[in-house]
């Protein structure tokens, strides 16, 4: 008996007419940006070893992700998100290419979501790459890139805005204390989370020294560029002082890009801390509550696959953007230009007339009805202004 034949699995869903316009407009979009920026597009499977996402940098968490086994009993999963993916390539068939390499995508990930958070265990991911450079000039572009993507996702209608950190503080901060890799992780999730009490209360069982205090504040540091003024005073050493510095610079520079109303700063920022090891960047849109872009600098990350290269990049949840665009724009599907109706007999000339009809840049339908009254109403219904009739001779009715 078949209990599931006419539903789509939790987490995914049918995408119908103007959804898929307003997919591919946004796809083509950044297609065109991305292309215009020197990055070249590739594609890695849909299918990839769980090997690939258990490296030490970029340990993906088994319960995420889809499983199953190939024909030689060999653990595989469907793709989870791109990067690691493309680190792979990038250490393999890409090893020898010239450096700084400048790499997008544009495919589906895989993973399973929280239940009852309302997101999408499948989803599409546009995204670049740029490997083989750990210079300033590097995270300037990536950032203005980002902020480019969401100016073109936003549209005139939708505002948009970035958060920008840096992993480092993090890190420095738990390279000081005494704690388990759980307790790390832990700590990590509820920092980013912003879950002060829960934060506190496991902070409290590793004494009251400068750096507890420190990560007990650390979520509260977001804001403006009064954020680098109160870190500075919470934890001072050599490399944490250098991380702020640095990360000011860029804060003041992006700020002349897109004004400081749409930058803020957010050192509680610590989203999968071992893959990150620079800055971070978020960004948003009006109208959706989560994220549609995050990214940041991965220096680790490739020497995991044997090619030890700096790395950054970001990545775009396009189903995201398609329901902000959906919501403030009015998208429809276009009627076809003409309707073509062959007389009995005069089939082939009907494709005929189509193709010049096609070759003049319209779109033109066939009428699969045997008596005129039908394609009228069919004409009707659809939106079609003109119908054109083949027979001995070619007509158009209005």
């Amino acid at each position: 008996m078949r209990k599931y034949d006419l539903i789509t699995p939790e987490g995914t869903k049918d995408f119908l007419f103007e959804e898929c316009l307003v997919r591919r407009e946004i796809e083509q979009e950044l297609h065109q940006m991305f292309r215009s920026k020197g990055y070249s597009e590739l594609t890695t499977p849909g299918l990839e070893f769980f090997d690939v996402f258990q490296s030490e940098s970029g340990h993906y968490p088994q319960e995420r992700l889809y499983k199953l086994t190939d024909s030689k009993g060999r653990l595989l999963v469907l793709r989870p998100e791109s990067t690691m993916p493309i680190a792979r390539v990038a250490a393999t068939r890409l090893r020898d290419a010239a450096l700084p390499l400048r790499l997008y995508y544009n495919q589906s990930v895989y993973r399973f979501e929280p239940a009852l958070k309302g997101r999408s265990d499948e989803l599409t991911q546009m995204g670049i790459e740029l490997l083989g450079s750990s210079s300033y000039l590097a995270d300037v572009e990536m950032v203005t890139t980002a902020i480019e993507s969401l100016a073109a996702c936003s549209g005139d209608d939708t505002s948009f805005s970035l958060e920008l950190g840096d992993a480092g503080v993090f890190k420095e901060l738990m390279g000081e204390l005494n704690a388990t890799p759980e307790e790390r992780e832990n700590i990590r999730y509820l920092i980013e989370t912003k879950n002060y009490p829960a934060l506190n209360d496991v902070l409290d069982t590793m004494g009251d020294g400068k750096i507890v205090a420190s990560l007990k504040k650390l979520p509260a540091l977001f804001g403006g560029e009064e954020v680098f003024e109160k870190a500075s005073q919470l934890y001072s050493s050599e490399r944490i002082d250098e991380i702020l510095k640095d990360l000011r610079k860029l804060y003041e520079d992006i700020s002349a890009v897109i004004g400081k109303g749409r930058l803020t700063v957010d050192l509680g920022m610590v989203n999968n801390a071992d893959y990150y090891t620079g800055v971070i960047i978020k960004g948003y849109l009006e109208g959706y509550g989560e994220e549609v872009l995050s990214g940041g600098r991965y220096n680790k990350l490739l020497s995991d696959f044997g090619y030890d290269i700096p790395a950054t990049g970001f990545a775009i949840n396009v189903d995201a953007v398609a329901n902000v665009r959906l919501k403030s724009h009015t998208v429809c599907v276009q009627p076809a230009d003409a309707v073509v109706f062959a007389a009995s007999g005069y089939e082939i000339k009907a494709v005929t007339v189509a193709k010049e009809l096609r070759d003049k840049g319209q779109i033109v339908e066939y009428a699969l009805f045997d008596t005129m009254e039908l394609v009228r109403e069919y004409a009707k219904e659809k939106g079609i202004g003109r119908i054109v009739v083949v027979g001995e001779e070619v007509t158009e009715v209005e």
